[in-house]
């Protein structure tokens, strides 16, 4: 269900995987935090498995203004972050 234009919304979550292998999703996800083009692979595009309700304020204004560990465009975030709850409805 990867979006046919390939723009995830602020707040779309999709399971993560290795570019190009669309057989390694696990366990892992991102956040889109704010609206962006992913463009598909070889594989497609990236499964969105739901939507941010609430909170997205703290994740743009705390989490990612304090960029990616390690200093790079893509990955962990330098800020500790833990998901302590969600409602899945």
């Amino acid at each position: 269900n990867a979006p046919a234009d390939s723009l995830y919304p602020a707040g779309t979550i999709a399971m993560a995987r290795a570019g190009g292998d669309a057989f390694s999703m696990g366990s892992q996800f991102f956040i889109a935090y704010s609206d962006s083009a992913i463009p598909t692979d070889a594989a497609g595009g990236y499964t969105v498995i739901g939507q941010v309700t609430s909170g997205l304020d703290e994740l743009t204004g705390t989490i990612v203004a304090g960029g990616i560990e390690g200093g790079g465009t893509d990955g962990a975030p330098r800020i500790p972050t833990t998901i302590t709850s969600i409602t899945i409805e």
